[in-house]
């Protein structure tokens, strides 16, 4: 249940110190406490009742579907232009990829709900989910604040976004929150996040990341998620098409303990790589 005194840190802080008239700062916290509800209640059916399945997989889909759906249709209602909801790509100048309301729609709830399934996934050793969760955040912290800032936003090419600058006091709230709680977690852990973490932590990464239209660097920066989800997604189909497994077990970081690395290995190792794709986004902000 350590997920839950991270939400708590984080909410408490956010109420602290934000502008409580910016409708963004609501929307992040509204997102987090409903993921944060779902995974709840799942490790409450795993710890308490005694169900070792928890929540039906299908129950917490459609549960996270309901609240990816309602924030995309909130922030689809903050934005101020048509432009305001194109896909920007990095790199580039001026290049951004209309969507239009039903697209952005559907890429909010993906990457909300993508992220959040991300990171649950990834939480499968001490301390690899939180430490990466952490480094994205406090990234996309940077990003907030150029965006709500005329003057940068504009000198560095980036959407402006009016009222997004709020979103760096969130993103460090889940920084502090995040290394308080890895004090604790660091191998061998002392506590656990569970699903009650996992799933608020990682919808909260995806609302952060819309909110600031830097939807690609998420994915960039929050590579270690990528490719622990994709690793799950290829054994599967790979086990139901042709009968044999890519891995030896998914997710990957799994596949690496049993070829014989310890686990303090692979999480450090999954920290570096974060570090490298972090550092990786934010450069972008120049290399345009």
């Amino acid at each position: 249940m350590g997920g839950a005194l991270i939400i708590v840190a984080m909410i408490g802080s956010t109420l602290l110190w934000s502008d409580l008239s910016n409708r963004y700062v609501w929307i992040a916290v509204a997102v987090t406490l409903a993921f944060g509800a779902i995974g709840f209640y799942d490790d409450y059916l795993k710890l308490v009742v005694g169900n070792s399945k928890g929540l039906a997989a299908r129950w917490k889909y459609l549960a996270q579907s309901i609240v990816g759906l309602a924030a995309a249709f909130a922030l689809l209602n903050m934005a101020s232009t048509p432009l305001a909801t194109d896909l920007h790509v990095p790199l580039f100048k001026d290049v951004a990829i209309p969507l239009g309301s039903v697209g952005f729609v559907a890429l909010t709830y993906f990457v909300i709900v993508g992220t959040s399934n991300a990171v649950n996934l990834t939480d499968g050793l001490d301390g690899l989910a939180i430490m990466p969760a952490v480094m994205v955040s406090g990234a996309l912290g940077v990003f907030a604040y150029a965006a709500g800032n005329t003057i940068f936003a504009n000198y560095l090419l980036i959407p402006h976004v009016p009222g997004a600058g709020e979103m760096l006091i969130f993103s460090s709230t889940l920084v502090g929150a995040g290394l308080g709680f890895l004090w604790f977690n660091t191998y061998p852990a002392q506590v656990f996040m569970g699903d009650v973490g996992a799933l608020s932590l990682g919808a909260a990464l995806g609302t952060i990341a819309v909110i600031v239209r830097q939807e690609i660097i998420l994915f960039v920066m929050g590579g270690v998620f990528v490719a622990e989800t994709m690793s799950v997604i290829l054994q599967v189909a790979s086990f139901k098409l042709t009968g044999k497994r890519i891995f030896r077990m998914a997710p990957i970081h799994h596949h690496f303990e049993l070829k014989g690395w310890a686990e303090p290995k692979v999480i450090v190792r999954f920290w570096i790589i974060t570090v490298v794709l972090v550092l990786a986004g934010l450069a972008t902000l120049k290399v345009r």
